[in-house]
């Protein structure tokens, strides 16, 4: 099993629109084989002094998959193909962390 930290830096004001879309896709992904998890997460501001924030223009995915073999079918399935031209609008930039459990 792997863990994927996503974060999608957004156009000013757009995350929104892009929540949207993304909520469209997440039955899409989660049906997928190997996916463990998958779902979108902003900030959630806390009164802990350590805290980082993502900030009101990103949005952080969280997902857990199989194996990066699945992760890497993912990557090239038809509906994420389709995600990518309705929202390459709104996205500025795309950052992962793969991570696995020790």
């Amino acid at each position: 099993m792997i863990h994927v930290i996503a974060t999608i830096r957004l156009a000013p004001g757009t995350r929104d629109a892009f929540l949207t879309e993304f909520h469209e896709l997440v039955p899409l992904v989660r049906a997928e084989d190997g996916c463990l998890a998958y779902g979108p997460t902003v900030d959630e501001p806390t009164d802990l002094a350590v805290q980082d924030f993502a900030g009101d223009d990103a949005v952080v995915v969280v997902e857990q998959w199989a194996s990066p073999a699945a992760l890497g079918a993912h990557t090239t399935a038809p509906h994420m193909a389709d995600y990518r031209v309705r929202v390459k609008d709104y996205v500025r930039s795309v950052s992962l962390l793969v991570l696995r459990p020790v």
